[in-house]
């Protein structure tokens, strides 16, 4: 039996998404991703242990009937992702930004952790104001990531253990960014997961050309099954919807659950 296949509309979709799998492995060997595909758009839905998000990442599909909705291994798919961009014939004109589609097996579905049951809703996101820049997020990480390291250092020799760690991990990445709600451990998380980059230098003005990093993924950002509200192309908007919320930036999203305990352990990386 021919195993399915996940039809990329490029194969450079395809290598974003195989970066972001190669992080949710570094954090978990044993990582799973929820795969959800409809409307000619792939969504996946992956959960780094030490954050308590979800990091979310789309791509779009040669095949807009595909409707698909499975859990597999990170590993496995990331494994598929690398022998399929293996093979592929190398184009004539590889820097050119026209579809080079690419055809990636699907590994076999796997049980999922409870987390993979438990998704952001499809739609009914609003916009949420007061969200800092994007200097001043990636600022105050940084200020965070000292003030753990700070704190770590002056326990006494006897207190220098997880548990204490972790409580000071709790106070620090709980605290949220003025009245949005959205924890600092989110953008931490973005930070981790390649989601937070400076802003790509402009492409060459070729006609119809247009930077594969930048403008490109924003796009596809808005078309995935979570819709976006109609709203002008930022880099980093913020969004609310059911006990959720979802910091959208153009290389992916981040959505914590605003309501519950969180159980929060994390510690600098």
């Amino acid at each position: 039996m021919t195993a399915p296949r996940l039809p990329f509309a490029d194969h450079r979709d395809a290598a974003d998404l195989a970066a972001f799998l190669a992080r949710l492995i570094h954090y978990d060997r044993a990582a799973v991703v929820r795969l959800q595909a409809g409307g000619g758009v792939l969504a996946v839905f992956g959960r780094p242990p030490s954050f308590e998000v979800l990091g979310i990442r789309t791509a779009p599909l040669a095949d807009a009937g595909l409707e698909l909705d499975v859990t597999v291994s990170a590993g496995q798919l990331a494994d598929a992702l690398d022998a399929a961009r293996a093979s592929r014939p190398v184009p004539a004109a590889p820097s050119a930004r026209v579809p080079d589609p690419l055809a990636v097996r699907l590994p076999d579905s796997v049980t999922g952790p409870p987390w993979a049951g438990v998704l952001p809703p499809r739609g009914g996101w609003r916009r949420v104001t007061g969200l800092p820049g994007e200097r001043e997020l990636v600022m105050a990480v940084g200020a965070a990531v000292a003030e753990f390291r700070q704190r770590d250092a002056a326990l006494p020799e006897e207190r220098r253990n997880r548990t204490e760690r972790d409580r000071i991990g709790r106070q620090i990445w709980s605290r949220t960014l003025g009245d949005t709600g959205l924890p600092l451990r989110a953008v931490h998380a973005a930070q981790s997961l390649g989601f937070l980059r400076p802003a790509p230098a402009p492409a060459p003005a070729h006609r119809g050309a247009e930077p594969a990093s930048a403008a490109a993924p924003g796009r596809r950002a808005s078309a995935t099954a979570l819709a976006d509200p109609a709203v002008a192309e930022e880099r980093l908007v913020l969004f609310a919807a059911g006990g959720w919320l979802r910091l959208r930036t153009p290389y992916g999203s981040i959505a914590v659950r605003t309501g519950g305990p969180v159980g929060l352990n994390v510690s600098p990386v």
